[in-house]
């Protein structure tokens, strides 16, 4: 991972963002010597967001299994086919 200070990156802002866009390649931000922020291109942000919002529902599902919110076969497809009609 590359890293920039903040400094540079308002100097070389469309340099490090043509390089962020070429290599894909996120990069650390750093202000007064301590980490302050990533910054990834477009592609990696979507995917991110994408991933997180996977995890999130599978972590409402594995709750809901503990919780014992859960619904036979039978019970699923009857639900289903209400939202389809």
């Amino acid at each position: 991972m590359k890293t920039e200070l903040v400094t540079t990156l308002k100097r070389k802002a469309t340099d490090i963002l043509t390089q962020l866009a070429d290599d894909h390649e996120p990069v650390l931000i750093t202000q007064h010597g301590k980490p302050a922020a990533y910054l990834v291109d477009v592609d990696t942000f979507e995917l991110m967001e994408s991933r997180m919002a996977l995890l999130e529902g599978i972590a409402r599902g594995e709750k809901a299994i503990a919780d014992g919110r859960t619904v036979d076969h039978e019970q699923a497809q009857t639900r289903m086919a209400r939202w389809l009609e």
